[in-house]
């Protein structure tokens, strides 16, 4: 044991014991990729088999040194090439890390994936372990050779190997976790493997590979992966900034057929496949974008609201009542504006009959809302008033409009016209429709499967708002104005108009030319 006093022969072992951890590095890696293979909840007993084998093997390597040495003899000659048992085994090793490794990078590359009864089919144990044995018999020749050539003394050797493979032991079980956490790692891995496999054929062979490019290589692209690893968490990190909401909400948006708008800088994406059927994607889209819109978008203004004047004769009240198919009205003297209460449709026919008059002590108390008020906040004001509509005024004080659950339910599903009124949109051919000027935007754009007529910042949530910002002034009937975007025009031609208000609009469809000729 005089060598415990020599410094030298310290350092020697410190050095083998690197060199060790170095040379086995990559035997560490393809052990971390096979057990992957295996149900989670063997994978750590396979890997700590795998390298008890690996401590096994090079001790018993170890121990039988002198035979290691004569391993270099040649045994049998092919024309220039003299073969060793050395050589053989670094031939046969690194062909078995070249079609292993190239199996492996071809089942990642292609995705495939076994599944049965719905859950993924795990390689046998057995299958595995003896895999990571053969892999340990050609990574333990390579070791136990360089231990050999390192030092003199046995002791030291077996010391460098078990302190190499206890440290390999702790870092096994980290380093397996972070390759199968990162598919790019293990596309990297099995780069380096097969690089491993060719320059221990080529070393069989006879042509030396130089051991310091083969490192310098292997830490080059180490360090750009770990550079591709930063920026990819400083991505996630800036993406985790954003609220959780709209990352959801433009995540689903993409599986439902529409992109968000490219940048002034940004390439224009190729659209994503659609998942969703029309109606599914009409519902989805409603229900991620109704807490952004207004309550004008949805609202029935107030051109169009069916209300009862009390300063009317009963025998019109009564007529208005019966042909129009609503269960709630504003009750109002003279104005919409001077509202007194909000009546059942029922009760005030009864009351009508009965007692030739709208008893006022019948009626309900309106609920009325800011225009300002969110969607959310709306909806809980319609749910406590048990089905009753709500009043919506501006600043002044002034009705705009009314909603009711319907109109809420028709922002998310689509419209659904009442007896006594026709469809804001109909199409009348293929990529042509004939709109209403009060028709949704939001809606619209949908049917249309585009973007860019919503306009978060403007005040406008109609076609007829849409064009009058477009046009500048009340245009006239055959007045036209386009909406072109990537091989496609949208032209929008007024038809009609109800005193100052856009009432019907025809919307056309157009291709470009190119875009026609190449589908042709």
């Amino acid at each position: 044991m005089e060598w415990m006093l020599d410094p030298s022969a310290w350092v020697g072992l410190l050095t083998l014991v690197i060199l060790e951890i170095v040379l086995g590095i990559d035997n560490l890696i393809f052990i971390a990729i096979l057990v992957e293979k295996l149900p989670p909840a063997l994978r750590d007993r396979a890997r700590v088999i795998g390298l008890s084998l690996a401590l096994l093997m090079r001790l018993a390597l170890l121990s039988v040194m002198s035979r290691l040495i004569q391993l270099t003899a040649p045994l049998f000659s092919v024309g220039p090439l003299a073969f060793s048992g050395r050589d053989l085994i670094l031939i046969v090793g690194g062909f078995f890390l070249l079609f292993k490794g190239t199996l492996e990078l071809h089942e990642r590359v292609e995705g495939r994936t076994q599944h049965a009864s719905g859950s993924r089919l795990h390689a046998s144990f057995w299958v595995i372990v003896t895999q990571i044995v053969i892999l340990d018999a050609v990574f333990s020749i390579d070791a136990v050779i360089t231990a050999v050539g390192m030092v003199d003394h046995l002791a030291i050797m077996m010391m460098a190997v078990v302190i190499a493979i206890g440290l390999m032991l702790i870092a096994s079980k980290p380093l397996t976790r972070f390759v199968n956490a990162h598919p790019t790692v293990v596309i990297l891995c099995l780069g380096f493997l097969l690089t491993i496999g060719f320059s221990l054929v080529a070393e069989g062979f006879g042509f030396a590979v130089p051991k310091g490019y083969l490192y310098a290589a292997i830490t080059f692209s180490v360090m750009i992966e770990t550079l591709n690893q930063v920026a990819r968490r400083n991505m996630r990190r800036a993406d985790a900034r954003r609220p959780l909401r709209e990352r959801t909400a433009e995540g689903v948006l993409r599986m439902l057929g529409k992109q968000p708008m490219a940048g002034p800088d940004q390439e224009e994406a190729a659209a994503p496949r659609q998942v969703f059927e029309d109606e599914e994607r009409y519902m989805v889209s409603g229900v991620l974008t109704l807490a952004d819109r207004s309550i004008h978008s949805i609202m029935t203004p107030r051109t169009d609201v069916s209300w009862i004047n009390l300063d009317d004769e009963p025998q019109a009240q009564r007529e208005q009542i019966a042909q129009t198919p609503h269960s709630f009205f504003p009750v109002c003297r003279g104005s919409l504006d001077e509202v007194i209460g909000i009546g059942r449709a029922k009760e005030m026919l009864a009351d009508l009959i009965v007692h030739g008059n709208i008893r006022l002590s019948q009626l309900r108390d309106p609920i009325i809302v800011h225009e300002s008020m969110g969607i959310l906040r709306l909806m809980d004001t319609l749910k406590r008033s048990r089905g009753q509509l709500v009043l919506v005024t501006d600043e002044f004080g002034a009705i705009e409009g009314l909603v009711t659950p319907i109109d809420v339910f028709e922002a998310i599903a689509g419209e659904f016209p009442d007896e006594d009124e026709t469809p804001d949109i109909v199409q009348e051919g293929p990529d042509r429709w004939r709109v209403d000027g009060a028709a949704d935007l939001h809606h619209l754009e949908l049917l249309l499967n585009t973007e860019g007529l919503v306009d978060d910042d403007e005040d406008y949530s109609t076609l007829a708002g849409y064009l009058l910002e477009r046009f500048g002034h009340l245009p006239e009937p055959g007045d036209r104005c386009e909406l072109k975007q990537a091989h496609t025009t949208f032209r929008f031609t007024v038809l009609r108009l109800d005193a100052r208000r856009i009432a019907t609009v025809r919307i056309e469809r157009l291709y470009d030319q190119a875009d026609d000729n190449h589908n042709e």
